[in-house]
């Protein structure tokens, strides 16, 4: 798990910082780089959900992820955890922000190839190159998103740590079982696209143009290599 804990520590200084360098930043200075965030993940997701071989695999696994996200309460879950911790530990201005921003960061950090692939391989073989390559980037996108969302975002390294931890001790017992994994593996191209659609989700939440359940979604991620796999077992090419 060294590259989950490398992460959690780049999330946790990117969101501090960013707290800090946010606090100096004129409202519309901040309301402006949130949209010009909004508009670079939107076209993020863009271009991870056009990667798929099968939209119809995204389709059936948004349909399938969202009606279970929605039966389990994901989103509700998540939310009452960061009004938890905004109780404990947000400060007189931070109140209004701190739940948006920890979902927020735990949604775009957790959403994606980097976050799975990394983990697999970090608990499979003890290589932690591609965790090491998303902590940068989740710590200067942590610092971008605390600058106007807060210090929420540094704790979205909770949800990190466990989500990422989870997936490399699974990998760990699972052993063999998973083979060797890649970017090309078809069942990791379509859960990217599916992903892709929850990440361009999560832009219409940074551009105030929907509040979209976007945990409640995030069984799909799931769901699209277990089609692909069972595709694959019935002979079936993606």
């Amino acid at each position: 798990m060294t590259g989950t804990i490398l992460n959690v520590i780049t999330v946790v200084i990117g969101g501090t910082l960013g707290t800090f360098l946010g606090a100096r930043l004129p409202d519309k200075m901040r309301e402006t780089v949130m949209h010009g965030l909004g508009l670079l993940v939107l076209v993020i997701g863009l271009q991870m959900a056009l990667s798929s071989h099968n939209i119809l695999i995204v389709m059936a696994s948004i349909l399938v992820g969202g009606l279970i996200g929605e039966a389990v309460g994901i989103q509700a879950w998540l939310d009452a955890l960061g009004r938890n911790l905004e109780q404990r530990f947000a400060r007189g201005g931070e109140a209004g922000k701190f739940t948006r921003g920890f979902v927020t960061a735990s949604l775009v950090f957790c959403i994606g190839p980097l976050a799975i692939l990394g983990s697999i391989q970090d608990g499979l073989i003890g290589d932690f190159n591609l965790l090491a390559i998303k902590s940068m980037l989740d710590g200067f996108a942590g610092l971008a998103f605390a600058s106007t969302l807060g210090v929420g975002v540094a704790f979205a390294a909770l949800t990190v740590f466990a989500y990422q931890g989870a997936i490399s001790v699974a990998s760990m017992l699972l052993g063999g079982a998973l083979g060797s994994v890649t970017r090309d593996t078809p069942w990791v191209i379509e859960m990217s696209a599916t992903g892709g659609v929850l990440i361009m989700g999560i832009a219409l939440l940074l551009l105030d143009l929907k509040q979209v359940r976007i945990a409640n979604l995030l069984p799909a991620v799931l769901i699209a290599p277990l089609i692909v796999i069972a595709l694959a077992t019935f002979g079936i090419k993606p």
